[in-house]
């Protein structure tokens, strides 16, 4: 049997820290925004909902990521999970691919639902979003937004981040 690595004190390191959240399994996110010179995009790991009354979303926006201004400047974002088989799109925008800014978007097929922010055609899910408040903690700003249009298809597997590494696909319990 295999026992925790613990580390304490008054500050966890963050190798530590990124360690253990590569523990847990993600489904991977491009969170887009249409900026003030096109389309902007990123990777995100740290997309979630916070309540369905009213239909809410929030991200976490490194400050180093050029699309915070997009978002900021346009107040409005969109989520889109990423299927199995878009590895090329989460590797163009997670910087894998050797493409920066709107050439991120040549991957794949995209369009806009209601705020104009792009939305993959192929995710398993897409939230347009309305930018309602921004919270900022660290390095990062955490940005909550009021979901204002929703795609979703209804069969496809995951593209998921574990341990460092993209896997696709489920496989089902029971």
């Amino acid at each position: 049997m295999t026992t925790l690595t613990v580390t304490r004190g008054d500050a966890v390191d963050p190798k530590a820290f990124w360690m253990a959240l590569g523990q847990r399994a993600t489904g991977m996110t491009v969170v887009t925004a249409e900026g003030d010179d096109g389309p902007t995009g990123f990777l995100g790991l740290s997309a979630a909902h916070v309540t369905a009354g009213p239909p809410t979303m929030l991200v976490s926006v490194d400050h180093r990521t050029s699309a915070l201004a997009g978002i900021v400047s346009r107040r409005h974002f969109a989520v889109n999970f990423l299927p199995a088989s878009a590895v090329q799109v989460a590797d163009a925008f997670g910087g894998k691919a050797g493409v920066s800014g709107a050439a991120r978007f040549t991957q794949g097929e995209w369009r806009a639902l209601v705020t104009g922010a792009p939305v993959f055609c192929d995710a398993l899910g897409a939230f347009d979003c309305v930018v309602d408040d921004i919270v900022q903690r660290g390095d990062v700003s955490i940005v909550i937004g009021t979901v204002v249009a929703v795609a979703s298809r209804p069969d496809g597997d995951p593209l998921i981040f574990f341990r460092g590494k993209s896997c696709s696909g489920l496989s089902p319990i029971g």
